[in-house]
C-alpha cells in the first residue's frame, strides 16, 4: 500500500501516545472494535517503539504507523518495529530519502506553499498539514487548493470532533488526524468501551 491508500482507509487517523505496552494494546483493540484500523503511534514516550512492535503484531487488520519521525535513522527503526507507514511533523529531502531507502511509506508534514513544493519535488502528493489550526485551518486549505489541485492533505493539530466535519468536507482533504478519540481521562480510567464509541462515530464521518 502506498501512503495515499493507507490514509484513505478511514476519515480519521487517531494520533496516539502511550506510556505502557498494555495501554497501547487496550486502546488499539478498542479503536479496531470501533472500525478504526489505521493508527499513528507517536515517538513521544520512552515506551513508544516497544508499543509499536507489540500493537503491530496484534491483528492483520491494524495498520500501525509511527509518528513524530524527525531523524533519518528513525525510518529503519520504525520498519524494524513493524510499522507500515511513517508520519513526520515537517519534511527534509534527507527524511524522504531515508523513508524510501527503508521502504516506509511516509506522510510528510507541511505548513506552507514552499514546504508543499519541496515535498512535491521529492515525489509526494499526499501530505500532512500541520499544525492545522494554528496554520490557518479550513480557510488555508481552501486557498491551497488552487495552486496545488493535485495535492491531498491530512490536516492534524488542534482538530476536534466538532471541527473535523468542516475539514473532511473539503475536496483536497483525504482524512484528518486527531487525539480526541482517546482522551487521557478515558485511557487512564480504562474505559475502552467509551473509546470504541468515539471510534465508531469517527469512522462514519462523511468525506467531501
Amino acid at each position: 500500500m502506498d501512503i495515499h491508500d493507507i490514509v484513505s482507509d478511514g476519515p480519521v487517523i487517531p494520533v496516539l501516545q502511550f506510556d505502557t505496552v498494555a495501554q497501547g494494546e487496550n486502546v488499539a483493540k478498542a479503536l479496531l472494535a470501533g472500525g478504526v484500523r489505521v493508527l499513528e503511534i507517536t515517538l513521544r514516550t520512552p515506551a513508544a517503539m516497544a508499543v509499536i512492535k507489540h500493537v503491530a503484531g496484534l491483528s492483520n487488520e491494524l495498520i500501525v504507523g509511527v509518528g513524530t519521525l524527525t531523524r533519518p535513522e528513525e525510518m529503519a527503526q520504525a520498519v524494524a518495529a513493524g510499522a507500515r507507514f511513517g508520519v513526520s511533523p515537517g519534511f527534509t529531502p534527507a527524511l524522504g530519502a531515508a523513508a524510501k531507502a527503508a521502504g516506509l511509506p511516509l506522510l510528510p508534514g507541511v505548513a506552507t506553499p514552499s514546504e508543499i513544493l519541496e515535498a512535491m519535488a521529492a515525489g509526494y502528493e499526499t501530505v500532512k498539514f500541520f499544525p492545522a489550526e494554528p496554520s490557518g485551518g479550513v480557510p488555508m486549505l481552501k486557498a491551497l487548493k488552487g495552486p496545488f489541485g493535485n495535492i491531498r492533505f491530512c490536516p492534524t493539530g488542534g482538530i476536534s470532533a466538532e471541527s473535523a466535519p468542516s475539514y473532511l468536507a473539503l475536496a483536497n482533504v483525504v482524512c484528518v488526524g486527531g487525539s480526541w478519540l482517546t482522551p487521557k481521562p478515558l485511557v487512564d480510567a480504562g474505559d475502552w468501551a467509551a473509546i470504541t464509541r468515539l471510534a465508531k462515530a469517527a469512522s462514519v464521518l462523511p468525506r467531501g
